[in-house]
């Protein structure tokens, strides 16, 4: 699996975790360094609270591109740290 944005590849695996038709990329399958944290948070009942990350590539910026659970509840600890995305091309 392979995400792009604007032509630059923000993260490849072929070792995805697929939760809820969801991609969760491993931490270091990830270009972290286009990343910025945003303020966003969301709870999921099941997974627990997801935090969000921003992308910047070429100059443009991408909100609440990606996230994340960073203490994840214990029925998705296999997820905890992983990322996942959306607003972007997914390629397999």
């Amino acid at each position: 699996m392979k995400v792009v944005l604007n032509g630059t590849t923000l993260a490849e695996s072929d070792s995805t975790v697929v939760v809820e038709n969801n991609h969760y990329f491993p931490p270091n399958s990830v270009k972290t360094d286009l990343f910025s944290d945003s303020k966003t948070s969301t709870v999921c009942p099941w997974k627990g609270t997801a935090s969000y990350y921003n992308a910047t590539v070429g100059g443009k910026t991408v909100n609440d591109i990606a996230w994340y659970y960073p203490s994840a509840s214990d029925k998705a600890k296999n997820i905890e740290g992983y990322i996942a995305f959306y607003k972007v091309s997914r390629r397999m």
